[in-house]
C-alpha cells in the first residue's frame, strides 16, 4: 500500500496564508508586548528565524538555527523566554483558528486511508514547534495518532521546498520515493516532490502558486478528484 504525505495548512485545514499569517504574527505580538519585546523588532526576528529555518542545510535542527537567529536580534537570553512563546500556542493561537476553515472531508479522508491500511505522514513545512503543529492539527479535526510521522521544527532538518526535506522522509518512515504519493496546495513547495519520483495531487481549494505555473501536468482538483485518484493510484 502507499504511503501518502499530507500538506496542513491550506490543504487538511483551509486557510488562507496571508490571513493566518497576519493573526499569528498579531497575536503573538500581543502575548510578548508585556515582556519587553517591541512589536516590529519580534515581527522581523521571526521572519529572520524563518528565513533561517528554510535555508537550513541540515547542520542542526530548525528549532536549534530559529532560536539562534531570533536571540541574534535581541540582547540577553531570549531563549529563557521560550515558555511564553509555548504558553502562546497552547493557549492564545486558538484565536487564529478563526481566520481558519474547516473541512470535514478532511479527517474522513485520513480515516478512510488508515481503515484501507496505508501510511499517512503530515508533510507540514516545519517551520513551527509541535504544540503549534498539534493546534492546527486540532482545528482540522486531526491527531497526532493519525500519522505515522509528523514533522516539526523540532524533528526536521531541512524545509520545503529543499528536496532534501522530503528524503529526509523517506529515510525515516523507510520508503522508496515511488512508495509515495505528496498532497499540497502549494506549488512550488509540495509538487517538487515529484522531482525526486513521488506522485503528486494539487489541491487546489486553496491553492498557492505564486509563479503562475501552468498546473495542468499535475493531477490536481478538490477533495472528491483527490479522493477519485488516491482510489486509481494507491495500490498501483
Amino acid at each position: 500500500m502507499k504511503t501518502i504525505l499530507f500538506d496542513l495548512d491550506g490543504t487538511l485545514l483551509p486557510m488562507d496564508q496571508n490571513e493566518f499569517v497576519k493573526a499569528y504574527l498579531g497575536g503573538l505580538a500581543t502575548k510578548l508586548v508585556p515582556y519587553g519585546y517591541e512589536p516590529n523588532q519580534l515581527i522581523d526576528a521571526i521572519w529572520a528565524g524563518t528565513r533561517a529555518m528554510v535555508d537550513n542545510d541540515g547542520r542542526c535542527t530548525n528549532e536549534d538555527i530559529f532560536w539562534r537567529t531570533f536571540a541574534s536580534k535581541f540582547s540577553g537570553d531570549v531563549r529563557a523566554d521560550e515558555p511564553i512563546f509555548e504558553d502562546f500556542y497552547r493557549h492564545e493561537f486558538r484565536f487564529v483558528s478563526m481566520v481558519c476553515g474547516h473541512n470535514p472531508q478532511a479527517p474522513e479522508l485520513i480515516g478512510w486511508l488508515k481503515q484501507k491500511g496505508c501510511r499517512c505522514v503530515l508533510a507540514t513545512n516545519p517551520i513551527f514547534p509541535a504544540v503549534a503543529t498539534g493546534a492546527r492539527m486540532e482545528w482540522a479535526g486531526l491527531k497526532a495518532s493519525d500519522f505515522d510521522l509528523v514533522t516539526t521544527y523540532e524533528n526536521a532538518r531541512y524545509c520545503k521546498p529543499n528536496t532534501d526535506y522530503y528524503r529526509d522522509i523517506l529515510e525515516k518512515i523507510g520508503q522508496p520515493a515511488e512508495n509515495c504519493i505528496m498532497v499540497g496546495n502549494d506549488v512550488s513547495e509540495d509538487m517538487v516532490a515529484e522531482t525526486l519520483g513521488m506522485q503528486v495531487f494539487l489541491l487546489t481549494d486553496c491553492m498557492i502558486n505564486p509563479d503562475n505555473r501552468d498546473i495542468s501536468r499535475y493531477p490536481h482538483g478538490g477533495f472528491d478528484a483527490l479522493r477519485e485518484f488516491l482510489e486509481a493510484n494507491m495500490e498501483a
